[in-house]
């Protein structure tokens, strides 16, 4: 049986480090503060799992972010919960049941959780928006240029030694330029968005990222002859790097940037000490819109990596359902509206994407 424990985040960010557990940033408390600036989303609590089977040794720790949308709320965990080691099917159940028991006592106002489990359970179920993940590209980081080298695919090595060659961009780390003017970089992001056909955020959204995460968030950019053609953010926490956006513009295709980029940062950040870099997802059966992102990123490391996957944890399960028939005869009416316009554009998208792959957001989140 687990038992809940609600502490602040210093306090769950120090148990974790006690029993060995990496904390993805988007588990910390420097994530909540940044959550809590942004409309509709607010810190919910910061909580210890215990088993009372283990004589209630601490098992998982998670961070719940409270999101207020369309006239209802849940609760996300990114990357969450975080388990000391790999649960068995059943005391992944055990959270679950105890997570829905301790949410219902506390706030009566959520309707689902949105969770990272490992196993599928009657009560798990698709999430109803975002794009999910379970299998990722982690790159290693230590022992220098050559040493990164030699761990990724062939094809790898080969895209990354011949961009560094040939291509004409200048790599460098911009934050602190593009926290004071980013419409430059915006731009860039518009741009992508518009050829490979998903919606930005807004510019603040950006900004704001840049600012609120401090040292934990940097912006790199490409720029040929002075004018940002690429740029990337990538978050980072303890010894791990995230690479969260990425963009390219349309005329920069035949620079060779995104190998160039990812090649130059990966070195620097080893050399500064950072041992791991997540490229953010790809795609498999379980995420099957991130497939075109594969043939770039698997490139840089000989194998993939699997993790838990977010699923939705129905509350109040009425309301659920209505929520899932509504999401249902929104993407009817959104098929109908396809078919009559121009049944083809999604596949012409998917033809012209190609290294481009990176330019999109790494991930949508």
């Amino acid at each position: 049986m687990m038992i809940i424990e609600r502490v602040p985040a210093a306090t769950m960010e120090e148990e974790a480090k006690d029993h060995g557990m990496a904390l993805p940033i988007e588990q910390t408390g420097v994530w909540a503060d940044f959550q809590a600036d942004v409309p509709g989303r607010m810190p919910w609590g910061m909580l210890l799992v215990r088993d009372r089977d283990a004589q209630g040794a601490i098992v998982a720790v998670i961070s719940l972010i409270r999101m207020d949308t369309h006239g209802y709320s849940y609760l996300r965990a990114m990357h969450g919960p975080v388990w000391a080691s790999k649960p068995t099917a059943e005391q992944e159940q055990q959270l679950i049941d105890a997570l829905v028991a301790y949410v219902r006592s506390h706030d009566r106002h959520i309707a689902f959780l949105r969770i990272d489990t490992w196993y599928d359970h009657a009560d798990v179920l698709p999430v109803l928006s975002t794009v999910p993940y379970n299998e990722t590209v982690v790159v290693d980081l230590t022992g220098g240029e050559e040493a990164i080298l030699s761990r990724m695919k062939s094809r790898g090595r080969r895209d990354v030694r011949k961009a560094m060659r040939e291509s004409p961009a200048t790599i460098a780390n911009e934050t602190a330029q593009a926290v004071k003017d980013f419409s430059e970089y915006y731009q860039v992001m518009v741009d992508t968005a518009a050829r490979d056909g998903f919606s930005p955020a807004p510019m603040s959204d950006y900004v704001d990222m840049l600012v609120k995460l401090g040292d934990h968030a940097r912006l790199y950019a490409a720029r040929v002859d002075g004018a940002v053609h690429a740029w990337t953010i990538i978050t980072l926490h303890g010894t791990s790097v995230v690479y969260y956006y990425a963009c390219m513009a349309s005329d920069a295709r035949n620079e060779k940037i995104p190998d160039k980029m990812l090649g130059q940062i990966m070195t620097e950040l080893g050399d500064e000490g950072f041992t791991t870099m997540d490229l953010m997802g790809i795609g498999n059966d379980f995420a099957p819109s991130l497939k075109s992102l594969n043939n770039f990123k698997t490139k840089f490391a000989k194998e993939t990596t699997t993790i838990a996957g977010g699923h939705d944890i129905p509350i109040k399960k009425g309301l659920y359902r209505t929520l899932t028939l509504l999401k249902s005869a929104r993407a009817k009416l959104r098929g109908l509206k396809h078919h009559d316009t121009n049944t083809d554009q999604d596949h012409t998208a998917a033809k012209t994407k190609g290294q481009d792959d990176t330019a999109k957001a790494a991930a949508k989140q």
